[in-house]
């Protein structure tokens, strides 16, 4: 599961009370200098909904669900208001849940993902196991028509996995996560793993973090909005009137596109001023 934050930030999320302003509803325009993919440009709006009935009412450009959870037709609702889908994929760590958990071997389970229940850090070393059972998900996501794929937990190597990864096994990963969604016609986001951006940033086509404000490393993104690319600042536990006044003219800086979202990852969402 994606963001990692402290129980703490999680109460002063939920307690924040904040009202939902105006999101933009002008739509990206592809990157084609790129590429021929979709690629989100920069200061594109974007939701992120992973729990709860999906809500069509928040007029962001961009979607971004859950692959497993999210039908084709409410996909082809997505597409039908003008916006894009992006799929979410946990890559990296196992998750008990899901129909295909019993596939993964027993020896690719490391060591529980912090104080995610049912989540395990996954053995991204093994290619031989995992790549089948990710290019079957990165397949549906295909089948239901998304638009591109947000791949999660992609820093098991800096993580307490139980595994001794290396930078070059999770770059390999990594790269081969972002190949094998280019070769479906899906445009792929680098979610997170700040620490390898200067890698990642040749193969992936925008990014998404979480918490880049408040840990202070929003600027090594600035490599995806130099070349037009969206960069999706997610951030918890923050009142709306701390999230308008510093976080906003902060990430504006660098053209990143900055929301305010609950732990929990519902429909709930505070974004910038325009």
């Amino acid at each position: 599961m994606t963001a990692r934050i402290p129980a703490a930030l999680l109460l002063a999320g939920l307690l924040a009370g904040c009202s939902l302003p105006a999101v933009p509803t002008l739509m990206a325009a592809p990157n084609t200098a790129r590429s021929t993919r979709w690629i989100p440009a920069a200061g594109s709006s974007y939701q992120i909904q992973y729990g709860g009935k999906l809500d069509l009412n928040v007029p962001a450009q961009i979607y971004d669900v859950d692959y497993q959870d999210t039908t084709a037709h409410e996909v082809a609702l997505i597409h039908a208001r003008g916006r894009r889908a992006v799929c979410y994929v946990d890559v990296g760590t196992w998750e008990r849940w899901r129909p295909d958990a019993g596939e993964f071997p027993k020896a690719d389970l490391g060591k529980p993902d912090g104080g995610w229940p049912g989540e395990r850090w996954l053995n991204v070393a093994d290619a031989t196991s995992l790549e089948p059972i990710m290019t079957k998900r990165f397949q549906l996501c295909k089948s239901k028509g998304f638009d591109g794929m947000d791949p999660d937990n992609i820093d098991g190597y800096v993580n307490k996995t139980g595994f001794h990864l290396t930078y070059a096994e999770q770059l390999s990963y990594d790269t081969w996560v972002a190949a094998q969604a280019h070769r479906l016609g899906l445009t792929v986001d680098e979610k997170g793993d700040n620490d390898q951006v200067a890698d990642l940033v040749k193969v992936f086509d925008f990014a998404v973090v979480e918490q880049c404000f408040a840990q202070g490393w929003c600027r090594q993104f600035q490599r995806y909005t130099d070349r037009n690319a969206l960069v999706v600042d997610v951030e918890y536990g923050l009142t709306q009137n701390r999230f308008t006044s510093k976080t906003c003219p902060s990430d504006a800086r660098y053209r990143e596109t900055a929301i305010l979202k609950h732990l929990n990852l519902n429909a709930w969402i505070v974004t910038c001023p325009h």
